[in-house]
């Protein structure tokens, strides 16, 4: 009869988190990778030596090095996303609250000793191309985006929403690049509150 130390230890195996596949491996890496150093500075043997797995492994999962680095946007354009519509849900019906929120924690963000900016903006940067894999994932964000700031300024009754929505995509810019400049205590960490100041200039209008 076992001992109930085998039992535990055999319902403990059952119930572990089953490991890791190569794909889960190699997309953790790259991203962590990709973000800090930038997309064309790291190779794919740099990659697969991280995450202790084989060159074919990577090729089998990801065709090449370009749709790895759009697999990796395609994972920041998901989580990107979740952080813009928890800001949206935790304001119903308030816009300019919704949009102020989603920009205070750009500023927050910007302040991490780690920042890099936007990992869509500095994709775009290294990739001029517009066909590019990459590129193309960055610029559907960024269309997406700007979509949605300019349908949030209509909601909130402005003159000229467009021209509102476009000026705080440009300050939501502004702060993934001045917060690598600039670091602690730069302008970015104010974005939120230049973001409504604009708003209000734009509803007295």
């Amino acid at each position: 009869m076992p001992s109930d130390n085998k039992i535990e230890t055999s319902v403990n195996e059952a119930h572990a988190a089953p490991a890791p596949k190569a794909a889960d491996k190699i997309l953790d890496v790259a991203r962590d990778l990709f973000y800090r150093e930038g997309i064309r500075a790291i190779g794919v043997d740099e990659i697969v030596r991280r995450a202790g797995v084989t060159k074919p492994s990577l090729y089998r999962s990801f065709p090449s090095k370009d749709e790895l680095a759009a697999s990796y946007l395609r994972k920041y354009d998901l989580e990107f996303w979740e952080r813009f519509d928890e800001a949206v849900d935790a304001h119903p019906g308030n816009p300019r609250a919704q949009i102020v929120a989603f920009l205070a924690r750009i500023g927050k963000r910007t302040q991490r000793p780690d920042y890099r900016g936007c990992g869509m903006t500095n994709a775009a940067v290294e990739y001029p191309e517009h066909g590019h894999p990459a590129r193309v994932v960055s610029e559907a964000n960024k269309q997406e985006l700007r979509r949605r700031l300019r349908s949030m300024a209509a909601a909130m009754g402005v003159t000229d929403p467009d021209t509102l929505g476009d000026g705080l995509l440009l300050l939501i810019e502004g702060a993934y690049i001045s917060g690598q400049l600039f670091g602690l205590s730069g302008p970015a960490a104010s974005v939120a509150r230049n973001a409504d100041l604009l708003i209000e200039a734009s509803l007295k209008k």
